[in-house]
């Protein structure tokens, strides 16, 4: 076994034991206190208390989605990198946030989100649906995928439909206008565990598909030429990472709402610890991502407890804050030359 092998293997451990760590340390905190050594005692003792409902009806569905999401939007902003060979590209530079947060305005506006629990993450996997084709649609040109049109594109489309938000936030009831600020800022309450669990299977069988490509982004970070001749369809591929990229922040965002940040400081941290090969970086940004994204949620819920703070404004704080620190120690963006 190479020590490259050995040594990935060995932050794959680290990384599960951080995210192990993290889950305890989000089941135990809050306003009620949960010690870790009781948390064993209390799922075998079954149903009937109240530490029991605690953990299974609001803690450990929060954790579930935090390791979906966060994962999901990690592994999103790896490909969208890789892919586009640009640091700065994030999930929602491509304007699916923008058209599921307008679905999901319109949603809210219309009533229509209290015929059934689930109305409003199907309007934002719609909306994103929709934007997803759209760029597509306006990227392609003689079955050619066009990479820089594609950016402009999506980044153009998020302007439309941010505006289009604001006017609609503009003209909407009082109750209909608090619904939609705390849906854009984002939030891991889900109390509905048929989707938590839809969430995290389809987070893990994303990635599971995503490392099918880990060599094709190798062949793609030295350029589309040279990933031709060394025998990469390129077109193809583009098509198929686009999609995955794409249904990564689609179902994240209408799940969860718009919580920024997760896909773009998370690759540049782990490429920091494990380097900028895919094989390992993939698997290593998920762990990072669903980790950190439980970590944020659980200073979101305890840090002015009772009150709970979106989620979404804690990655930003502090996804920001310690991009600007690593952006001054090293003088450099990470990734480029």
């Amino acid at each position: 076994m190479s020590k490259k092998v050995i040594n990935w293997i060995f932050w794959i451990l680290v990384l599960g034991v951080a995210l192990l760590a993290v889950s305890l340390f989000s089941l135990s905190v809050g306003s009620s206190e949960i010690p870790v050594k009781k948390i064993i005692s209390i799922i075998l003792a079954g149903r009937g208390t109240a530490e029991y409902s605690i953990i299974f009806d609001i803690r450990l569905p929060r954790i579930l989605l935090g390791f979906a999401i966060g994962g999901a939007l990690a592994l999103s902003g790896v490909i969208l990198q890789g892919m586009f060979r640009n640091p700065l590209v994030e999930p929602y530079t491509l304007g699916i946030s923008g058209g599921a947060a307008l679905a999901v305005a319109l949603g809210i506006v219309s009533g229509l989100q209290r015929i059934a629990i689930l109305t409003l993450p199907l309007f934002g996997f719609l909306g994103a649906l929709c934007v997803i084709a759209l760029v597509y649609a306006l990227s392609v040109r003689k079955g050619v995928l066009k990479i820089q049109g594609l950016l402009l594109t999506g980044v153009m489309l998020s302007f439309i439909s941010s505006s289009l938000i604001m006017l609609i936030m503009s003209l909407s009831r009082s109750e209909d206008l608090h619904g939609i600020i705390f849906w854009i800022m984002g939030s891991l309450e889900e109390p509905n565990w048929v989707l938590v669990k839809v969430a995290a299977i389809g987070a893990v069988i994303f990635l599971i598909v995503s490392y099918r490509f880990c060599l094709d982004l190798n062949a793609f970070s030295l350029g589309e030429e040279e990933a031709l001749h060394l025998g990469i369809d390129i077109e193809r591929t583009k098509r198929l990472l686009f999609i995955i990229a794409s249904f990564l922040t689609g179902f994240s965002v209408s799940v969860a709402g718009i919580i920024g940040f997760v896909g773009l400081v998370v690759p540049h941290f782990v490429r920091m610890l494990v380097g900028g090969d895919h094989r390992i970086l993939l698997v290593s940004s998920f762990l990072v991502g669903a980790a950190f994204l439980i970590f944020c949620d659980t200073l979101a819920r305890t840090i002015i407890s009772p009150l709970e703070l979106p989620v979404g404004v804690i990655t930003g704080i502090l996804g920001g804050s310690l991009f600007v620190y690593a952006l001054a120690k090293r003088r450099v963006i990470p990734g480029v030359k």
